[in-house]
């Protein structure tokens, strides 16, 4: 039986390193070492929720157990996890996906405990397809998020690059101005999320780079 276990813990953790892997690649918040980690404690916990108490219960015949006591917890103990990989920075949410796949690889984990190893194996490909092949479709649709910062000599170049940005279609959702005044001429330092295209991200980009005179970018992200 001990060997079962093993193999079990052993498929745990190589279907939660396939997603670890994907999230490594992407230079995520949590990699293959996390989601190694999670499926093989995941796992351990179902076999040991199924089975730990076994001797117990052979001597007190009459006694009662709920199989599922131990793996309910992970559900809860998961969360705490996966809330340390959302990060709220400059008012923008990210960490979100990696959460929810620290989520399901935990339910995986559970799975290859349980012996559904067929059924664990189906939950990580639909999560690599989800992470992956759909990622891809989505690159070309919707929006993406951005948080830059430039610098600029005078209050025009600042107007003028705000209207080339929306003539561009770039949307401005935050704006925030700052004005330094410590050498001989004042420099005007502007903060701002925007959300730009993402069918046309790497050309805005580009062109937000090179082609805004007056103006000195100090951080696009």
């Amino acid at each position: 039986m001990t060997a079962e276990f093993i193999l079990r813990l052993f498929i745990a953790v190589l279907l939660g390193s396939a997603i670890g892997l994907e999230r490594e690649y992407r230079a995520k918040e949590a990699g293959i070492r996390t989601h190694f980690l999670v499926a093989l404690g995941s796992a351990l916990f179902m076999i040991l929720s199924q089975y730990g108490f076994n001797a117990v219960i052979g001597e007190l015949n009459l006694a009662k157990f709920d199989p599922s006591r131990i793996a309910a917890q992970v559900v809860t103990g998961i969360g705490f996890i996966g809330a340390g990989t959302i990060i709220l920075q400059k008012h923008m949410i990210r960490g979100l996906t990696t959460a929810a796949g620290l989520w399901v690889t935990a339910a995986i984990g559970m799975t290859c405990g349980s012996g559904l190893y067929l059924l664990a194996a189906a939950s990580t490909i639909m999560v690599l397809i989800c992470l992956e092949a759909l990622n891809i479709g989505i690159q070309k649709l919707g929006y993406r998020s951005l948080s830059i910062s430039f610098a600029a000599s005078t209050s025009e170049d600042i107007s003028r690059t705000l209207e080339e940005m929306r003539q561009k279609g770039i949307e401005i959702d935050s704006y925030s101005m700052q004005k330094e005044e410590e050498s001989d001429k004042p420099t005007y330092h502007v903060s701002m999320e925007i959300k730009a295209k993402r069918s046309m991200y790497h050309t805005q980009i580009l062109s937000l780079m090179k082609e805004f005179g007056g103006v000195t970018f100090e951080n696009i992200e």
